[in-house]
């Protein structure tokens, strides 16, 4: 039995095999049958699944490119983003920002349009500046910044192909420190929303929609000396002392406190050598317009009685935006809305539906690898190069080998 890293979603597919280079890949396509890649397993639905082959593209030996003149990096697609970064900052380089969890693989997030927080930093995806994956034909293709299907295939959705291996932006290593401030209201945080969020490098905000705080405000500040100081109030919330955190056990968590450190110790949220987050819970998110952004969270805060129950945390983060056809961030720039809930499947299905009606006049997109409620018609009226990027995975998987339940339902690919 196989299931997703949080164990709230089993796989369907008859049968997994895992590959260790590309030739494994390219023999796995030249025989019949559906295809999808499968990396850390940190999707919550059935969006990775396919009634044919999973291939695990985790067993890769790391293999990383570097380029210094170019400012790149090369990488397996199955590498964790923790065990890069490691690699990176020995040799005096870094990522530009990085998700919540350093555990997730940069084929899988890169794939689904996920993120860090920061008004200046785009979504991961926007760091790839190539990538090469193995079609319908079983041959090698690469695609790289500027070509024609790129801005389609970065944010793919493993739709047209499985990528073995992509080519990332990186810049020179850098540091942070991390400080929590509480007691900020509601009140001021909706009526000075960028001065919230342009507090540091990267912000986030933990709520759990009560009145009349907003919870935790965790942000990273990035430091050119570790005596560099940081202001003790941000709107009219004060900065905590001590390792405060908004996670019970905050042993997981990376070094808060105003402790400078690393960015590959400070971006992420939790550790790599820990368990990430929860565990056992189901992770929903909506992105909508930066200049709606007091409007939405007013009207999601308007539910916020009937969704605690089964709420762990809300983070409320930003992205810069992007020109990548499905990307979360295409076109506008963008606040995040994350739901960490507790494993009460039927009790979250109703709360997301809610939420999602809240945000429907926003334009809300959910994080493709995430529970949503939205079907092709929700999909196309939020994403408008849906369409497009459709299209081109026609067109490079006309027999539809990596298409799947969940990539027709949402209208990522055709109905077979």
């Amino acid at each position: 039995m196989a299931r997703n890293w949080a164990g709230t979603y089993e796989y369907a597919a008859p049968r997994i095999v895992t590959a260790s280079t590309v030739d494994d890949v390219q023999r796995l396509l030249a025989e019949p049958g559906r295809v999808r890649a499968l990396g850390t397993r940190h999707s919550f639905t059935d969006l990775p699944d396919t009634t044919g082959t999973l291939v695990d593209m985790t067993g890769f030996a790391p293999g990383f490119v570097l380029d210094e003149a170019a400012g790149a990096v090369t990488v397996p697609a199955g590498i964790r983003y923790g065990e890069l970064a490691v690699w990176l900052h020995d040799r005096g380089w870094a990522l530009r920002n990085m998700g919540s969890l350093p555990h997730i693989n940069v084929g899988g997030a890169t794939a689904t349009g996920t993120h860090g927080s920061g008004d200046g930093n785009q979504v991961l995806s926007a760091s790839v500046r190539a990538l090469r994956y193995v079609g319908a034909d079983a041959e090698v293709h690469e695609v790289r910044r500027g070509d024609a299907d790129f801005d389609a295939l970065v944010v793919g959705l493993g739709a047209y192909g499985i990528v073995v291996s992509l080519t990332l932006d990186i810049v020179p290593a850098f540091r942070l420190r991390q400080d929590i401030y509480t007691g900020v209201t509601w009140d001021a945080a909706l009526s000075r929303y960028d001065e919230l969020t342009s507090a540091g490098y990267s912000v986030s905000v933990f709520s759990r929609w009560e009145e009349p705080s907003v919870g935790f405000v965790w942000v990273k500040t990035r430091v050119e000396t570790d005596d560099q100081l940081v202001a003790d109030t941000l709107l009219d919330g004060t900065r905590t002392l001590g390792d405060v955190s908004p996670f019970e056990d905050g042993d997981n968590a990376t070094e808060i406190g105003g402790v400078p450190g690393p960015w590959l110790l400070r971006l992420p949220h939790f550790r790599l050598d820990a368990q990430p987050s929860f565990g056992d819970e189901i992770q929903t998110e909506y992105f909508v317009d930066r200049a709606d952004a007091a409007a939405a969270l007013d009207a999601v805060r308007a539910l916020g009685d009937g969704i605690r129950p089964h709420l762990i945390w809300t983070e409320l983060r930003t992205a810069a935006a992007d020109g990548l056809w499905l990307s979360p961030a295409y076109g506008r720039e963008t606040v995040i809305i994350h739901f960490t809930w507790y494993n009460h499947p039927d009790d979250v299905v109703a709360a997301v539906a809610r939420i999602e009606a809240a945000l429907e006049p926003f334009g809300a997109r959910p994080h493709w690898g995430k529970v949503h409620g939205f079907d092709r018609a929700a999909i196309e009226r939020v994403h408008p190069r849906l369409a497009d990027a459709r299209a081109v995975f026609e067109r490079l998987d006309p027999d539809g080998r990596f298409t799947n339940a969940h990539l027709e339902r949402v209208g990522v690919r055709e109905a077979r």
